[in-house]
């Protein structure tokens, strides 16, 4: 053979290879750019002589052509795990690299959106939690453990509401344990971390016993039975300081989460000043009485006793709270004439519980101002704390500031706690009792463990981190709309002051309104918050002019378009409603599966943003809206083909 014939014959051999490597499958592409990255030590024997020789290959299992399970633990690999590699096998249902010694960040894996399990365990891999596996909806096990992660542990795991095992044991997390809410969790364990805080008490986390967080030295709560000493009383003056930057509402104050920073514990001589305090204070208060009775007991026996000075004499004459009548035969007319003078007592200085079941007063004032308390955050119109009594009974406290609501006279407050504290919805955080005296005022609610709405969203401090979940959207949308129609329904009332850190999450993480009607009681012209003007209707900004139900919908329409697109009132830019949906889609970096659903969101919250408060829909309206878009979504996932 010449030696032209021989360049000849070469030169096609070469061609013919080169051009059964454009024919390779994707999948293939997509295994042997893993595996030159990760199998330095050619532990895997990959060779293709045939098309579909990919199949048959160690660990890889197909369905139809498409590898829809790889699992190569135990090879003793040894790399990095690249992007762009097997994060394009979308029919991926099972990935397991269990056990190898790989290394390095895990890359974006948010287009395996059928994936059901994720073995990353017992390799080396190191950088933060890998935020994309949130997107993973359908996830049922995620073994990220005996790695080198290290950063906080996201609020937003909950949203891989399919989960049910969970292993970030034996890494490097710091920040909080966040508050879990899946019904199907049954494996969980963030062992040997450096977790910090108190472990949030829901009924998924209340499943797993100390086991679950041992070796995590900060940790600590009731699940473990190890008391939290990070606390400082809400009743100190500093505390409620009207000039103090404000801060969104947490009730789960996670600190990588955006959460409030709690002070270091008080002293024990700073405890024993302050019962001094109230003993003094105390004693002040009964010489006070005693003196008040003494000359009113004077005055009537020269022959004339006032209206006030007889019900002077009431309170004073009347037993607290924990004093009982014996059973003396009393009448029914004594008997309601007995709970009409506790009453009186209790408007003048003592909680006043706001339904039928707390009647029976749980706790009283003294137990209050003894519970250990921690900050939650300052708002518009006072600061909000976690009180935690010393009969375990654990209570969110609202301190009004006593500078803008000093216009309030104090049967004005009355009246209207006793309209807002019967309020009852399953979407509003219930009223338990009110208080005031010589200007300070206490609203007390049922405690949210779950956080508010505003962590839930911009909680991560990941410049990565996406939007929540469409169906997440809608859930908490439909919640926020059903409470707030009760509000202008169930009493013509007003919220006044509705954001998304006015939304917490409850036991099963349903969203509920919290702080509803309070906004009437306070002038808030005097500081403006910087959240709340955001959410604020034009027509309120500017003028003395109170809320109305129409500024409430604007409100809704504002937290409606945070919610959808992760973006704080703050940086939304002014649309006209045809172009709001084409921000949507770039913010939320244009996901086509979503846009039929996120299009009727975004016209929803564009119709309720209108300038013109006319042209606004009613609450109910807009409640009737979003129902029809569930509607709408669940008859698609019912047609939708090969959905399992």
């Amino acid at each position: 053979m010449s030696f032209f014939l021989f360049l000849f014959y070469a030169h096609l051999a070469a061609s013919q290879a080169l051009a059964a490597s454009y024919l390779l499958p994707n999948d293939a592409v997509h295994l042997l750019s893993f595996k030159s990255k990760a199998d330095l030590d050619n532990k895997l024997l990959y060779s293709l002589n045939e098309p579909f020789d990919y199949c048959q290959w160690q660990g890889v299992k197909c369905a139809q052509a498409r590898v829809v399970r790889l699992v190569l633990q135990n090879f003793a690999l040894r790399g990095t795990f690249s992007p762009d590699t097997l994060s394009n096998l979308d029919q991926l249902r099972v990935l397991s690299l269990r056990n190898n010694s790989l290394s390095g960040p895990i890359p974006d894996l948010s287009l395996l959106l059928n994936l059901k399990s994720l073995f990353l365990g017992h390799n080396s891999f190191s950088g933060s939690f890998p935020l994309s596996v949130l997107s993973l909806h359908r996830l049922t096990v995620l073994d990220l453990s005996f790695n080198h992660l290290s950063g906080s542990i996201p609020t937003r795991l909950s949203l891989l509401d399919r989960a049910s095992s969970i292993r970030l044991n034996s890494n490097r997390f710091n920040g909080s344990v966040p508050p879990l809410n899946q019904t199907l969790l049954v494996v969980f364990n963030v062992s040997d971390n450096n977790l910090t805080g108190q472990i949030p008490v829901t009924p998924t986390l209340s499943r797993f016993d100390a086991s679950s967080f041992r070796s995590n030295i900060g940790l600590c709560g009731e699940i473990i039975n190890k008391v939290c000493t990070t606390r400082s009383p809400f009743f100190s003056p500093s505390s409620g300081n009207a000039n103090s930057p404000t801060a969104p509402l947490s009730q789960s104050a996670e600190a990588q989460d955006g959460g409030v920073m709690v002070g270091s514990p008080p002293s024990r001589a700073k405890h024993k000043r302050t019962r001094i305090i109230f003993g003094i204070v105390g004693v002040s208060v009964l010489v006070t009485f005693l003196v008040c009775a003494f000359f009113a007991l004077v005055k009537k026996q020269k022959g004339g006793t006032s209206s006030s000075e007889k019900r002077l004499q009431e309170i004073v004459s009347t037993p607290g709270p924990a004093a009982v009548e014996p059973d003396d035969g009393a009448t029914v007319a004594k008997t309601a004439q007995r709970e009409a003078q506790l009453r009186t007592a209790a408007k003048s200085g003592r909680l006043v519980f706001c339904s039928v079941e707390h009647e029976a007063a749980p706790y009283t004032l003294e137990q209050l101002m003894r519970a250990s308390a921690e900050l939650l955050g300052r708002g518009t119109i006072g600061t909000t704390y976690k009180a935690v009594l010393d009969n375990r009974l654990i209570v969110t406290v609202k301190r009004l500031d006593s500078i803008k609501t000093a216009t309030t006279s104090s049967e004005a407050f009355e009246v209207h706690m006793d309209a807002v504290g019967s309020l009852r919805h399953p979407n509003l955080v219930p009223m338990m009792a009110y208080f005031q005296a010589k200007g300070e005022r206490l609203i007390i609610y049922h405690y949210q463990p779950n956080g508010s709405l505003f962590n839930l969203i911009h909680g991560s401090r990941s410049s990565r981190a996406k939007p929540l979940h469409w169906t997440s959207c809608l859930k908490i949308a439909e919640d926020v709309a059903q409470g707030l129609a009760y509000i202008h329904q169930a009493r013509k009332l007003v919220h006044g002051n509705l954001k998304s850190s006015n939304v917490v999450l409850g036991a099963d993480f349903e969203a509920c309104i919290t702080d509803y009607c309070l906004a009437i009681l306070a002038d808030t012209s005097l500081s403006e918050d910087p959240d709340s003007a955001a959410c604020r209707a034009p027509e309120t900004r500017k003028s003395n002019r109170r809320a109305t139900y129409k500024s409430d919908v604007y409100a809704f329409g504002i937290l409606l378009l945070e919610l959808i697109s992760g973006k704080h009132p703050s940086q939304h830019p002014y649309l006209v409603p045809a172009d709001m949906l084409d921000w949507v889609r770039a913010v939320r970096e244009g996901d086509g599966a979503e846009d039929n659903q996120l299009g009727m969101l975004a016209e929803v919250a564009s119709v309720c943003s209108l300038t013109s408060p006319e042209q606004r829909p009613a609450m109910w309206q807009v409640l009737k809206m979003i129902q029809q878009i569930k509607e709408s979504a669940m008859t698609e996932d019912s047609a939708a083909p090969g959905y399992p």
